[in-house]
């Protein structure tokens, strides 16, 4: 075994990230082995959608080129994904049955979808979106077939469903919440978003859940809570993750939901760190690439210099989406308490919000829509808790009103 390797189990974009950070800032080992599950390298899964509705090609949403990878000597082995952990060796066995040791093992994972738990998931043309290979069958469906449900009203579930829409399907979103991404939005919000995507052709039905999938070899409908019936040729789960831990859980790692790591990512082993979606951190797991490149920027300190100081913070990780193209930001609360006072700006005319959450004259939570310029000031804003009162006035036009007030 080489001396000081890092081994890291998966090629994500969170993985990628890290890459690129250790790469940037320097690092201590002599040899980095990438070993990743999915045949491609590293490409960027939010322009999924835009693959799947025909806006770009593998090329285009490529992280980086073989030539990166060579000049900066890590060693990529794809499609083989992992399968054990001996930890007493230090040594991974991948599924071809190749070995590889390390002294540094990061397991970057991800997810998969979370099972419906319902009758007939099993059935022919009920599909998941997580992965390239899920959008190239859902563009060779689209081909032959014209309607589809969506179950999900998340981030990927309305990804899917504007893209199989621009393949020129019909689509019906089944969400069971009565509002879409009603983790990041409040209910204005997520009606604005709701009545845009309605009025790009898509079915939007919230507030119903699946009962049942129905059909005989290939799934024929949908039936949903209230025993309504709605026909269709595919449906596309996105309704949750559930965090590849096994791998981790297998080895004697500590694990909850997911691989349960310290604030600086470190597992149950010390020699073994998890980051992504199938990391645990104080309870918590996370769906959406920003807080992983948080974690990937703490982790490659702390892999530079085991006494950096440097620790990932949870709380008020902003979410900056765009959805068929409507930019969404939200951070901290997204719906007022007791205490909290809301301050709400809205152009009907150009279709943005803006509603701020104020608490003892301290911002405490934002959600924008359709203008999402300012989401990174008021973020500031909610980290650094400073008292608001003075630009009160201005502060739902921005930072340059709220200079000018001060």
């Amino acid at each position: 075994m080489d001396s000081n390797t890092l081994v890291i189990c998966g090629h994500g974009m969170v993985a990628q990230r890290l890459l690129e950070q250790l790469h940037d800032g320097g690092h201590p080992f002599s040899r980095i082995v990438v070993l990743g599950a999915e045949p491609d390298a590293a490409y960027n899964r939010v322009l999924l959608s835009s693959v799947l509705a025909g806006d770009a090609t593998l090329d285009q949403i490529r992280l980086k080129e073989d030539s990166w990878f060579d000049a900066a000597g890590i060693e990529r082995h794809y499609g083989d994904p992992v399968t054990g952990i001996d930890r007493d060796n230090k040594q991974v066995e991948t599924a071809s049955g190749q070995s590889f040791g390390y002294d540094t093992l990061v397991l970057a994972t991800g997810a998969r979808p979370a099972p419906l738990g319902i009758d007939g998931e099993n059935l022919d043309g009920v599909l998941s979106f997580r992965d390239l290979r899920d959008t190239r069958r859902l563009i060779e469906l689209s081909q032959r077939y014209g309607r589809a449900v969506v179950i999900g009203g998340g981030f990927l579930g309305l990804e899917a469903a504007e893209g199989l829409r621009c393949r020129g399907m019909a689509v019906t979103v089944l969400h069971r919440n009565p509002y879409l991404l009603n983790r990041q939005l409040d209910t204005t919000g997520s009606q604005l978003l709701a009545d845009s995507l309605e009025e790009r052709g898509l079915s939007i039905r919230t507030g119903h859940s699946p009962a049942a999938l129905l059909g005989k070899r290939c799934v024929r409908a949908v039936q949903l809570d209230d025993d309504t019936l709605i026909s269709t040729d595919l449906v596309i789960t996105a309704a949750g993750i559930t965090p590849n831990a096994e791998l981790a859980r297998e080895a004697g790692l500590e694990c909850g939901r997911g691989v349960r790591v310290d604030r600086q990512l470190r597992s149950s082993d010390p020699a073994i760190y998890a980051l992504g979606e199938c990391c645990e951190i104080d309870g918590h797991t996370f769906g959406l690439v920003d807080p992983g490149y948080q974690q990937a920027q703490v982790l490659a300190d702390v892999l530079r210099d085991h006494a950096s100081d440097q620790t990932f913070q949870s709380a008020s990780q902003p979410t900056r989406l765009k959805i068929s193209g409507i930019p969404i930001f939200s951070c901290g609360q997204t719906d007022a308490d007791g205490p909290t006072e809301s301050i709400v700006w809205h152009d009907y005319e150009q279709n943005r919000y803006c509603r701020l959450l104020l608490s003892d004259g301290r911002l405490v939570g934002t959600v924008l829509f359709g203008d999402t310029t300012d989401g990174p000031w008021y973020a500031e804003q909610i980290q650094l808790g400073h008292d608001i009162t003075p630009w009160r006035a201005n502060l739902a036009f921005g930072p340059e009103y709220c200079e000018q007030a001060a």
